[in-house]
Parts: structure tokens; C-alpha cells; sequence
């Protein structure tokens, strides 16, 4: 480098620096110690390797770069204006207020250029190896001779703390064993986080860790040395074969005279004071704020046109790709818009009341087959448990490194084995899979699903909620829903988990009664674009709902429907069931319309859908008047006043469950037709 451009990369960084820090200092409120530790990083990755175009934000050939340290997001902010995207300064002022694009940690959906929602430390990670496997699988189907429409990488920034989190070595050792030479981790190594010294807790060989995972490591020794990360970035990319983790030894804080390196700097705004002496330690005019010279807006902008040239001449590729293989390009374009082709669902599965009884999850694996010949989009897998949860797609191939042969092939799902199978082996690692999952979501060009016991649910649940923060389709197969699961015992039983997942905002908990409803469940879920759902289904089997006596199963797709009356009139009682408790209510239900009472049951596989539909709907299938109402599950009765009121009576579960047969169980903790027929009898004669 010339004397002029050592000088303008310096002023370039104290830019970056500086405007993450008046931000910071402006709001009263963030992580001011990333942002001047790890600016150099930033800078040499944006303006020398990073692949992107503001112009086009969604291009599908860009890098992606996530930041898993998301409390840093004012760098990433600050990067995002100085290169061109539409960020503006008013914005960084903004950092952290009511109404801003720059909140306090990167949302997807909100701000331009950021890719993926960060903070919960570890996440990020998890969703850069998905965004790596994306890539390796996209690039094997839809690439070419003379057309690499995908070829990009996918690089991570992390701290300290993601790597003590469990989810990024859960993550970090199926990114080894796959083999994502695209995926690289770039390492904040500053030894502090936010309550002292990494001293304290963490002083485990970081490089022997990741190298026994099957990853490259490089060290850098001075996080201000340029030059030294630019190398150590170029040598990355070089690696094909092994993701790559790039430790960079910074200090946190680096150039307060008060605060470097010491954890204070971490979560807490320097002060006015601290800050002007910050400014001066870099040479940097200590009145303004938001400074930005002139040079340096130039400057920063250059990437960005670079990247218009590189995008461009990827999409004249793409118009001779197009004319080459058309199908393949139109396909390519439909999946990155999250469209469904026509007709996706025409041919499937159908079940009658003459079919053998099946369960759910048995239900859904025959769907998933038809699925899986419409919708290339769909890729997925389980947590080492495709034989028992059925979450796969047979003779779709498995994900795997082309390099890697195991000893046997136990467990092969079949069809193609390498980068462009769609079944992907997650291990027993079910919090790293539902990061991963929605890692595929954020990328494009997948709509993924998961695949574990209900009760594990528990294990995955933070990727769940960031899923549904994240406004992603991502669809959570969960077999074993209930006590029913059996002689496995409590451990293995979920009883809160149904409650609890309700409770969490923007996704859909779906729980069908039958087969048929199963069908209208994968609909919903398909049709659903900007949330998750979650596919909560039997182990045992369900007979078949007759729907010659009973209302179609499509009533699901509005989450509630009457799915069986005695007569004509206004109910004497309603009785609310879901999954495989719907064929108790029914039975119950026969029971006391043959004592000459006008009796409704009501299927209620999915609360937020019901409760989305407009007052009109939801009030006639449960009138007001009628007020005299039992809902039965296998699960905490807690909730279930919302639709019972607290007139009414609740069969469910109040303990965890016991290890003995299925159908015992149902018995011994009273979740019976004879329970919900007192019941009834019960609400009736309190509301005389």
C-alpha cells in the first residue's frame, strides 16, 4: 500500500468507528467495544472480498455476512451507509429509537443489507452454516459448464461469547464434517465479555477445538493489522475442501484511554467525555459528530461499484444461462421468489374413512414424498431421527461432503449422495437444526423442515422464536405429540410443550386429528410465507375421520371448524378437541346426542389461525350464547380458557405422564370419552 492509501484506510476505519460510536453515544444505549475492536476486520472484508450490490440487495449470487455478534450491530449499520445501501445518516442517529431502521440488534426484515435477525449469541453462526449449505446445494443442481450462476461466500463475524454458546459447536462440527469451504468465521478474539475477563470461564484451545471439528485455522496476532486479515481472508477463500475460522486478536475498546480492554466497554456508552478522549487518541475531530470526510465517502463507495460491474456481468450470465437451460432458470427464479409453482399440491395422498387407521406422522411421510417431486425447494432433516419421525424425503439423496464414504451406508436415505442431496443428517443436534433450518430460509431458494420428537421442541426452541422474529417459512416437524408416546415415560412425553409454543407470537401450531387433516396442515404451512409452523403429530395410529358424516377437512385451513353436530339448532354444549383427542370428543359427543341432546364439536388444530379469521366466523362456530363448553387435550389444560370461558371445563393433563402402554395412560390421567361426557353434563347443568 502507498503512504496515501495506509492513511485513507486509516481514516476509513476511524469513520466506521466513529459513527457506531456517536450513534451509540447519540442513544444513551449499545455495545460500544465491538465496533472499535473489530472496525479493521469490517473494513477489509467490505472493501476488499465482500461480493454485493446495494442496487440490488436480494441479488442471489451475493455474499452473505451475518453478524452472530449482534449487540455490535451499530458497525454493521455504519457499514451498511458508508457503502451505499439505503441507510441513511438520519438513520444512525436514529440507533435504537421507536420507528428507526437501526435497532438495538439486526432485524432481517427491517433494515437494507442485513441478512439474518442476531443477538442470541450462537444463533448467527448456526444460520451462516445454513446460508453455506444453501450455497453448496444450490450451486450442484443449478450450475453449469461456462455458468456459475452460484458461486459466493458466506462469512460470519462472532465474539467470545458465541463460542461459548453449545448451539456453535453443535453447528461448527457439522460444518466440519460437511466439509463448507465457503463458510468463513471470522473470530472477535478480545479474551473479555460482558462480565469480566473470558478468563473467568473460557480457556479452551480454540484452535485445536475447531481443527478436531475439521475446519482450517488461522490466527492473526494484531486486529489492526490490514494487511495481516486481508491475507488471512484471500488464504480462506483458497480453501476449498475445510470451512475456516479466522481467530483475530483485538482489544475491546480499543483506543479508549479508559475502557480498552477492559469489560466495561462491552454493553455501555464510553460518555461524552470518554468519547472525546477516544476521538483524540485516533486524530479524530472530537466536536463533530457523525463525521464523515469526504475522501472517505468516496472511498467507501467503490465497493459498491465494483459490485455493480460484478452483478451485472452475473446477470448477462444469467440471460445466456437462461437461454441454455431455460427450465432450470425459471425454476431458479420461482424458488428465490418464495412462490409455489401451479398445482403443487394436485396429487396428494387421499384418505377415506375405508383406509387403514395411520398415524399422522406416518400421514405426513406420504405427503412429503408428493411434496418432494413438486417442490424442489423443500430440504430438510432430523435430528438422527428420519425412522421414527418420518421427516424425510426418500430417494431425494443425502446432503453430504462428495469426499466423505462412511464405513457403511446404515442410515442412507437414498438417491444422490453429495452437495445435492436433499436430506440433510443433522446428528443429535436439534438446537443447531432449527438454526440451520432457518439459516436456508434467510439465504432463498429453500423452504426447509425439521424433523425430532415433540418433547425435544425444548432443545431447538430459541431457533423457533428466531424463525418467527425472523418472519421466515421454516416448518418444525414434530412426531410423538403426547402421552400417547407410552411406555418412554415422562422424558420423552410432552405435556407443556403445546401451551408453550402457542404462547410464542408469529408462528403456526398445527395439530391434526387425522390424516386428512394432516394434508390441509402441510397446505397451511406451505401457503404461509412470512411465519414458521410447527407440525405437531401423532405417534399412534388415528382412524380416518368419515367425512360423509362429518365437515370437511378443509375447514382447517381456518384453524377451527365444526367438524361434527348432533343437530340443526343452536348447540346445548360444545366440545373443542384437537389431534387425536378429537376422536374422544366425537365419541363423547354421540354419546350425549343419543340422550337427545344437541351436541357440536369442534376441531381446533390451530389457535392462531382461528383467531386470525374475521368475528364473524369465529363466533359462529362458537356463539356466544352458547356457553356451555369442554375442551379436551393431552396436554396442560392452562389456555384453554380462552375459548371454554371460565364457565367451562377443561380434560387435559395436570402432571407430567408415566411409562406404561399409550391407551393406559389416556386412562389413568382421565383424558377419556367418559371424562368429557361428566363434563358436558357437568357445563350443561351449570349454565340452568
Amino acid at each position: 500500500m502507498t503512504d496515501h492509501d495506509q492513511k485513507l484506510a486509516a481514516r476509513s476505519i476511524a469513520a466506521i468507528r466513529f459513527l457506531s460510536l456517536d450513534a451509540i453515544q447519540k442513544a444513551n444505549s449499545g455495545h460500544p467495544g465491538l465496533p472499535l475492536g473489530a472496525a479493521p476486520m469490517a473494513y477489509i472484508l467490505w472493501t476488499r472480498h465482500l461480493k454485493f450490490y446495494p442496487g440490488s440487495p436480494e441479488w442471489a449470487d451475493r455474499d452473505r455476512f451475518i453478524l452472530s455478534a449482534g449487540h455490535g450491530s451499530s458497525l454493521l449499520y455504519s457499514m451498511l451507509h458508508l457503502t451505499g445501501y439505503s441507510l441513511s445518516l438520519e438513520e444512525l442517529k436514529g440507533f435504537r429509537q421507536w420507528g428507526s431502521l437501526t435497532p438495538g440488534h439486526p432485524e432481517n426484515f427491517l433494515t437494507p443489507g442485513v441478512e439474518a435477525t442476531t443477538g442470541p449469541l450462537g444463533q448467527g453462526i448456526g444460520i451462516a452454516v445454513g446460508m453455506a449449505i444453501a450455497e453448496a446445494n444450490l450451486a450442484e443442481k443449478y450450475n453449469r459448464p461456462g455458468h456459475k450462476i452460484v458461486d459466493h461466500y458466506t462469512y460470519a463475524l462472532a465474539g467470545d461469547g458465541d463460542l461459548m454458546e453449545g448451539l456453535s459447536y453443535e453447528a461448527c462440527s457439522l460444518a466440519g464434517h460437511l466439509g463448507l469451504g465457503k463458510l468463513i468465521v471470522l473470530y472477535d478474539d478480545n479474551r473479555i465479555s460482558l462480565a469480566g475477563s473470558t478468563g473467568l470461564c473460557f480457556t479452551e484451545d480454540i484452535e485445536k477445538r475447531f481443527e478436531a471439528c475439521g475446519w482450517e485455522v488461522i490466527s492473526v496476532g494484531d486486529g489492526n493489522d490490514i494487511e495481516a486479515i486481508d491475507r488471512a481472508i484471500g488464504e480462506a477463500k483458497d480453501e476449498s475442501a475445510r470451512p475456516t475460522l479466522i481467530r483475530v486478536r483485538t482489544v475491546i475498546g480499543y483506543g479508549s484511554p479508559e475502557k480498552a480492554g477492559k469489560y466495561g466497554a462491552h454493553g455501555a456508552p464510553l460518555g461524552a467525555e470518554e468519547l472525546a478522549r477516544t476521538k483524540d487518541f485516533f486524530g479524530w475531530p472530537a466536536d463533530e459528530e457523525f463525521y464523515i470526510p469526504d475522501d472517505v465517502k468516496k472511498h467507501m463507495l467503490e465497493p459498491a461499484a465494483r459490485g455493480k460491474i460484478i452483478h451485472d456481468g452475473w446477470m448477462d450470465d444469467y440471460c445466456a444461462y437462461m437461454s441454455e437451460h431455460g427450465e432450470l432458470a425459471e425454476e431458479f427464479v420461482r424458488r428465490f421468489s418464495g412462490d409455489l409453482p401451479p398445482d403443487w399440491d394436485i396429487d396428494l395422498p387421499n384418505y377415506d374413512s375405508k383406509s387403514e387407521p395411520i398415524a399422522t406422522r406416518k400421514a405426513s411421510e406420504a405427503i412429503m414424498q408428493r411434496l418432494g417431486e413438486k417442490l424442489p425447494d423443500l430440504v430438510g432433516g432430523c435430528a438422527d431421527l428420519n425412522p421414527s419421525t418420518f421427516a424425510w424425503l426418500k430417494g431425494f439423496g443425502d446432503f453430504q461432503n462428495p469426499e466423505f464414504v462412511p464405513d457403511d451406508a446404515q442410515g442412507k436415505v437414498g438417491g444422490k449422495w453429495g452437495y445435492g442431496g436433499r436430506n440433510i443428517h443433522f446428528g443429535v443436534r436439534e438446537h443447531a437444526m432449527g438454526t440451520i433450518a432457518l439459516g436456508l430460509a434467510l439465504h432463498g431458494g429453500f423452504i426447509p423442515f425439521t424433523g425430532t420428537f415433540f418433547v425435544f421442541s425444548d432443545y431447538m426452541r430459541p431457533s423457533i422464536r428466531l424463525a418467527a422474529i425472523s418472519k421466515r417459512r421454516v416448518v418444525f416437524i414434530f412426531s410423538h405429540d403426547s402421552i400417547g408416546v407410552g411406555e418412554d415415560g415422562p422424558t420423552h412425553q410432552p405435556v407443556e410443550q403445546l401451551m408453550s409454543l402457542r404462547a410464542m407470537p408469529d408462528i403456526q401450531i398445527i395439530h391434526p386429528a387425522d390424516a386428512s387433516e394432516t394434508i390441509q396442515a402441510w397446505r397451511a404451512a406451505l401457503n404461509k410465507h412470512d411465519a414458521p409452523t410447527a407440525l405437531v403429530l401423532s405417534r399412534q395410529k388415528l382412524p380416518i375421520l368419515d367425512r360423509e358424516k362429518c365437515f370437511s377437512a378443509e375447514g382447517l385451513l381456518k384453524g377451527g371448524y365444526i367438524l361434527w353436530q348432533s343437530g340443526k339448532k343452536t348447540p346445548d354444549v360444545i366440545i373443542i378437541g384437537t389431534g387425536s383427542e378429537v376422536h374422544i370428543a366425537l365419541e363423547a359427543a354421540e354419546r350425549l346426542a343419543g340422550e337427545g341432546l344437541d351436541v357440536r364439536v369442534v376441531s381446533m388444530p390451530c389457535w392462531r389461525l382461528f383467531d386470525s379469521q374475521p368475528e364473524d366466523y369465529r363466533k359462529s362456530i362458537l356463539p356466544d350464547n352458547v356457553r356451555a363448553r369442554v375442551a379436551v387435550e393431552a396436554g396442560v389444560k392452562m389456555g384453554w380458557e380462552r375459548y371454554v370461558g371460565l364457565d367451562g371445563e377443561i380434560v387435559g393433563m395436570e402432571s407430567f405422564g408415566a411409562s406404561a402402554p399409550g391407551p393406559q395412560l389416556y386412562r389413568e390421567f382421565g383424558i377419556t370419552a367418559d371424562a368429557v361426557y361428566v363434563a358436558a353434563k357437568k357445563v350443561i347443568e351449570r349454565g340452568k
